[in-house]
């Protein structure tokens, strides 16, 4: 299994309210924490229910947001259905689900102009409320102002559900604005080991099985990569290898769709984006076992590292990906006619 060198987290409870108030589409002002503005409760939208036209708006996200936040500060996590109920979550992850699978594994964003901005944004890991501060203080997606989002929305911080939902809405409202990549942690291995399978189940209890199996299908769908403006290239992990080489004999006893790689006789070298195109992304876990699988650009996309040590090799540390040094670096930004890799 990958080896992340990461100690396990436990996902903390939410912070619930002494007085345990109803539920209610009234709630009265509550202050979010110690010397912040009152919340007010006429945008606070208990139970969140999903427009009936389908079609999500900007005041919907709004009202979403104020909500997540709220609850988040003062309810337990077993009041959540109560909050964002199992037909809303279903409807907006599949309509979320069915954009990402639509596009490719490295999305092209260059259709904007001088006056435009584009926020790449790095691991988030479940801390809501900083993703909240983030969108407030770069400025929220709009037309001119678009969001890369370089994956790892789960696991660790106790909101790991509402932050990737939040993120799903804006989505979904802003296709061509708002762009979700893949990053390591958007997998059944991780997320088992790290905290959101838990953090799912204990917000939706006897239908926790079912949210997180409909997350993992979504996570899925995420794209591995994007190209901002022809010039920068971002993924969660960093660069990947060529697949280009033939392989070698497969050994007996093994299903034809195992292919072997001898490295001795096929040494590591750059992919293309031609081959990052073909990768076969819909897996929850990628293949780690470089003499099992020829599927090995995703794994290299999510887990790779930057090295000092020059060349391409196996990321033996981490057990899935590469180390590449600063002439692969080099190598991969003169090829490509690129100016950064983020």
């Amino acid at each position: 299994m990958p080896n992340k060198k990461e100690s396990d987290t436990t996902v903390s409870s939410l912070p619930s309210d002494e007085s345990n108030p109803t539920i209610s589409s009234t709630i009265a002002s509550t202050e979010h924490s110690k010397g912040n503005k009152p919340l007010s409760s006429a945008r606070v939208q208990i139970p969140i229910s999903y427009p009936e036209d389908g079609m999500l708006t900007v005041e919907w996200i709004q009202d979403l947001t104020l909500t997540f936040d709220w609850s988040s500060r003062n309810l337990p996590p077993s009041e959540f259905p109560s909050v964002f109920p199992v037909d809303v979550f279903d409807t907006l992850v599949l309509t979320a689900s069915k954009i990402l699978h639509k596009e490719p594994n490295c999305v092209v964003i260059d259709d904007f102009d001088q006056d435009s901005r584009v926020v790449v944004v790095g691991d988030v890991h479940g801390q809501l409320h900083d993703v909240l501060f983030l969108l407030r203080d770069a400025g929220f997606p709009s037309k001119n102002c678009f969001f890369v989002f370089n994956g790892d929305y789960v696991d660790r911080g106790a909101w790991g559900l509402e932050t990737f939902l939040l993120l799903l809405a804006w989505k979904v409202f802003l296709p061509h604005r708002v762009y979700l990549l893949r990053g390591n942690h958007e997998s059944k291995y991780c997320t088992s080991v790290y905290g959101f399978e838990k953090e799912v189940m204990a917000k939706y209890g006897d239908k926790g099985k079912h949210a997180y199996r409909k997350c993992l299908g979504c996570f899925e769908g995420l794209p591995l990569a994007s190209l901002i403006g022809k010039h920068v290239f971002t993924a969660h992990g960093g660069l990947f290898r060529s697949v280009s080489h033939a392989p070698s004999k497969k050994p007996k006893g093994k299903k034809k769709n195992n292919v072997v790689f001898n490295p001795e006789t096929n040494p590591l070298s750059l992919g293309s984006f031609h081959e990052l195109a073909k990768a076969r992304r819909s897996v929850l876990d990628p293949p780690w076992n470089p003499q099992l699988s020829s599927n090995l650009i995703p794994g290299d996309l999510l887990w790779s590292d930057p090295s000092m040590k020059l060349g391409l090799s196996e990321n033996t540390e981490r057990g899935i990906g590469l180390l590449w040094g600063p002439d692969s670096t080099e190598e991969f930004l003169k090829k490509f006619s690129l100016k950064v890799i983020s």
